[in-house]
C-alpha cells in the first residue's frame, strides 16, 4: 500500500541521538548549523504549500530555541512569496542564541511582522479559511511538562479549526515516548529532520502528528555511519520486510511441509474468536489446522469452514494432550475465557509445550490467565519460557507487568522490553505503532508502521494470533514470524479499509492476508 510511511527511514532514534547526529554533521562534516536551519525551514514551507496550496495567511508561533529558529525561516520564506505573515514569539527574540538568533535577524531583514504572544492574545483571530498555523514553539529537548505562556499558546492552537504544520515535532510531545508532556499541539502535518524520532510513530502520538514527513536535510550518508554516530534502538518494519520472509513453495510440496496449527479456545459464547484464529491460520498457508473448543461449537465451525478439524473438549474420546502433541505450533487464548475450563486448557497447552518444546502463541484471555499464575508464583522465573510468543494489548501488558495501564502508555518502548525481559520469548505490544521485542535482542525494538484506526474492533487480535501461528507452522523462526505477521496484519487492514475505516471487521482482512502471503515485493 502506498503510504507516507514509505518515505520514513528504517532507523528510529531517541531525541538525544538526533542531536548527536546534528552535531556530527556540523562538527565533522563542516555543515553550518544555520545552513541546516535554512534547509529545515525550506522543507517546512514547501510542505505547507503542497498541503494547503490556497494558503494566503500564515501565523507562525516561535519559541526560544532552534525550533523557533526554524519557524523564523518559514516566516521569512512565506513573506517573500507574498503571504500575509505574522510571527508570534513566546521568547524575546533579542535573547535568542546562535543559529536561532541568526534566523530571527534573517527574518527581520525581510521585514516579517512580529509581535509577542501577550499582544497576540489581545487580538481577534481573523476569520480566514486560507490560514495555516506553523508550530515552532518547542522542539525535542523538552524535559518537563508544558507550562505558562507555552501551555496557553498550545491551547490556542488546538482550540482553532485552523490547519497546523508542526516543525520537527508537535510542541509538547515527548520525542522518545510519543506521550504529551502535559499537553501537546495537535498537528495536521509534521515535518521531521535529520533522524526520525521513535516517539512520533507509536501510541497517542498518532493523535498529534497527523501526516508525517521526513527530510535528512541533505546531510551526507556518512553522518549516520560515522564512528561517533549513535546506533538507533528501534527499527521500523512494514510489509516490505514481511514479504521477504515468504518464498515460493516447492513444486512437489504436500500439506505436511506446512505444519499443523492447533488453536485452543472458544468457551461458551466465544466460539467465533477461536474460529477466526483457525481460519486465518489456514488462509496464511498452514497445512493443517485443528481446533480444541467446547463441543457445542463444532457444528457451527464446520458449517463455516469445513477444512478445519474440530475437537470437542466434552467428547468422551477427546484427548487434548494427544492432539496438542501433534502440533507444530499451538495458539491458545482466542475466546478462551477465565473459568475452570479455560484454566484447564491453558494448563494442558503449557504442559505439552514444556515437555515437547512446541512453539506456543498466547493471546487474549490466555494472557490474563498467565498473569493470574504469575501473581500466585513465588518465583517468576518458574513461568518464563523462551519458546513462546505473547501478544498483549496495553491492558493485558499492564496485568503481565503488574502495573497500571498508564505506566505502559507512558513509555511503550520500555514496557515491551520489560515484557520480554520478564516473560522471555517474543513479545508484542499492540496498538498504534505496535512494538516487538525479540529474544536475544535486548537493545532492539521493532516498530510496525502498518495499520489504521479501523482495526479498533473485536476479533482483530484473534486474526493476528492465527496468522502468527500459521507462519510459524510454515517453518518461520518465531521472531521472524511475529514481525512478519504484525506487518501483514496491518497491511491487510489498510487494504480492507480503502472504502473507509469505519465498519471494518476482522474477517474483512482474510482475502487480503491470502493475497499478501503470496506477494513478493
Amino acid at each position: 500500500m502506498s503510504s507516507p510511511h514509505s518515505t520514513i527511514p528504517r532507523d528510529l532514534y531517541l531525541a538525544a541521538q538526533v542531536q548527536q547526529l546534528d552535531r556530527i554533521a556540523i562538527e565533522q562534516f563542516g555543515i553550518e548549523g544555520f545552513t541546516l536551519m535554512r534547509r529545515a525551514g525550506l522543507v517546512c514551507f514547501q510542505a505547507l504549500i503542497e498541503q494547503w496550496p490556497d494558503t494566503r495567511r500564515v501565523i507562525v508561533f516561535a519559541g526560544g530555541g532552534n525550533n523557533g529558529g526554524d519557524a523564523y525561516i518559514v516566516a521569512g520564506l512565506a513573506h517573500e512569496q507574498g503571504q500575509q505573515v505574522q510571527v508570534v514569539f513566546l521568547s524575546d527574540p533579542q535573547n535568542l542564541k546562535g543559529d536561532a538568533s541568526l534566523a530571527w535577524q534573517w527574518a527581520v531583514s525581510r521585514n516579517v511582522p512580529m509581535l509577542s504572544f501577550a499582544a497576540f492574545a489581545d487580538t481577534t483571530m481573523p476569520d480566514n479559511q486560507q490560514t495555516v498555523i506553523v508550530d515552532g514553539l518547542l522542539g525535542t529537548g523538552l524535559d518537563r511538562e508544558v507550562a505558562g505562556d507555552y501551555r496557553s499558546a498550545i491551547d490556542f492552537i488546538n482550540s482553532n479549526q485552523t490547519p497546523v504544520l508542526a516543525i520537527d515535532i508537535p510542541s509538547g510531545l515527548n520525542a522518545d515516548t510519543g506521550m504529551p508532556m502535559g499537553m501537546a499541539v495537535i498537528a495536521d502535518v509534521t515535518a521531521s529532520f535529520i533522524g526520525m524520532k521513535q516517539g512520533l510513530l507509536t501510541g497517542v502520538a498518532g493523535n498529534h502528528v497527523g501526516t508525517l514527513l521526513f527530510s535528512d536535510l541533505d546531510v551526507p550518508p556518512e553522518v549516520y555511519s560515522h564512528t561517533s554516530a549513535p546506533k538507533s534502538p528501534t527499527t521500523r518494519i512494514d510489509i516490505l520486510n514481511a514479504s521477504k520472509q515468504l518464498g515460493p513453495r516447492a513444486t512437489a510440496a504436500h500439506k505436511g511441509d506446512f505444519g499443523h496449527v492447533v488453536v485452543v479456545g472458544g468457551d461458551y459464547g466465544f466460539g467465533g474468536a477461536a474460529l477466526m484464529a483457525a481460519e486465518t491460520a489456514l488462509r496464511s498457508g498452514a497445512g493443517l489446522v485443528s481446533v480444541i473448543t467446547r463441543s457445542q461449537h463444532r457444528s457451527a465451525m464446520l458449517a463455516r469452514r469445513p477444512e478445519l478439524m474440530v475437537a470437542g473438549s466434552e467428547d468422551e474420546t477427546h484427548d487434548s494432550a494427544a492432539l496438542l502433541q501433534k502440533a507444530n505450533v499451538i495458539v491458545v487464548g482466542p475466546g478462551l475465557g477465565r473459568g475452570e475450563w479455560s484454566r484447564a486448557q491453558l494448563q494442558a497447552c503449557l504442559s505439552v509445550q514444556l515437555h515437547h518444546n512446541i512453539p506456543l502463541v498466547i493471546d487474549a484471555d490466555g494472557l490474563n490467565l498467565l498473569a493470574e499464575r504469575d501473581q500466585g508464583e513465588s518465583n517468576a522465573t518458574q513461568i518464563k519460557r523462551d519458546n513462546w510468543i505473547l501478544t498483549p494489548h496495553p491492558g493485558e501488558a499492564a496485568r503481565l507487568l503488574q502495573c497500571e495501564n498508564s505506566q505502559v502508555a507512558e513509555n511503550r518502548f520500555a514496557a515491551v522490553r520489560k515484557l520480554q525481559e520478564k516473560w522471555g520469548g517474543q513479545c508484542l505490544l499492540k496498538g498504534h505503532g505496535s512494538l516487538v521485542a525479540n529474544k536475544g535482542e535486548s537493545e532492539r525494538v521493532y516498530l510496525c508502521s502498518e495499520g489504521n484506526p479501523g482495526m479498533a474492533t473485536g476479533g482483530m487480535g484473534d486474526v493476528l494470533a492465527g496468522l502468527i501461528g500459521g507462519l510459524i507452522a510454515q517453518r518461520l523462526e518465531p521472531a521472524r514470524a511475529l514481525r512478519a505477521a504484525v506487518c501483514i496484519h496491518g497491511e491487510a487492514a489498510d487494504l480492507a479499509a480503502q472504502p473507509g475505516e469505519r465498519g471494518l471487521i476482522a474477517t474483512d482482512l482474510l482475502p487480503h492476508i491470502r493475497q499478501l502471503v503470496n506477494t513478493q515485493y
